[in-house]
């Protein structure tokens, strides 16, 4: 009686719910959510581009947008909810190095997950739910793992024998390329030549999962 006296007169003097019913949608949700999101990102991207940055960039970003949607979603702003995913999406590249198209692709998997498990109604099941997450992981496996089993991984390099990036040395300098490397190379480019320093921007296709060479670049 008394701890309900308290709750009762911190609601009226702090004019905040302490709980409300959604509370425990909240949760359920949530928990749906994270669930989801680690075998995507976890168990999914990581196996494969062991990039830890981006565990860090999906997790946060994934959590916010849950959160944010639910907000907006609870409080019935239309707009609000329009202005605040345009937001999101508007920060994706945050001003830096320009995101690769892959770590793109899971970028937009992960807040299309979390958007839909934080609007679902009372029109939208558990169980529609459930399936849209299981469907959306099950087909990144099936591309990830069975159907492109190989990843053709590319390179950005500064190379200076510009002697050889006329199109009757493509092997010679295909070998080069090898010799230097150490990478079998599946084909190349030539991209932006400079004859002032005798170099030239060349991107390297290889597969990178039968070659132990991180596949970290910077566009250039």
């Amino acid at each position: 009686m008394l701890h309900e006296l308290i709750l009762a007169k911190a609601d009226n003097f702090l004019n905040l719910k302490i709980i409300d019913e959604d509370f425990y949608t909240l949760l359920f949700r949530l928990s749906v959510n994270i669930f989801f999101m680690t075998i995507i990102i976890r168990y999914l991207y990581y196996p494969i581009t062991k990039r830890k940055d981006y565990l860090f960039t999906y997790y946060i970003i994934g959590l916010v947008t849950f959160f944010l949607c639910f907000g907006l979603k609870k409080l019935d702003i239309d707009t609000g909810m329009g202005l605040g995913l345009f937001a999101i999406f508007g920060i994706i590249r945050y001003r830096t190095d320009t995101v690769e198209i892959k770590e793109m692709t899971y970028l937009f998997l992960i807040i299309g997950i979390s958007v839909v498990n934080s609007l679902a109604s009372y029109q939208i099941s558990v169980s529609e739910m459930g399936l849209i997450n299981v469907t959306v992981v099950a087909i990144t496996y099936g591309l990830e793992y069975l159907w492109l089993v190989k990843h053709e991984t590319r390179k950005t390099i500064i190379y200076e024998r510009i002697d050889l990036i006329k199109p009757e040395h493509y092997e010679e300098m295909k070998a080069d390329l090898e010799k230097r490397t150490g990478l079998s190379i599946n084909r190349f480019d030539v991209g932006k030549i400079n004859f002032l320093d005798d170099t030239a921007l060349v991107r390297i296709y290889y597969w990178g999962d039968e070659q132990a060479l991180s596949d970290y670049h910077v566009e250039q």
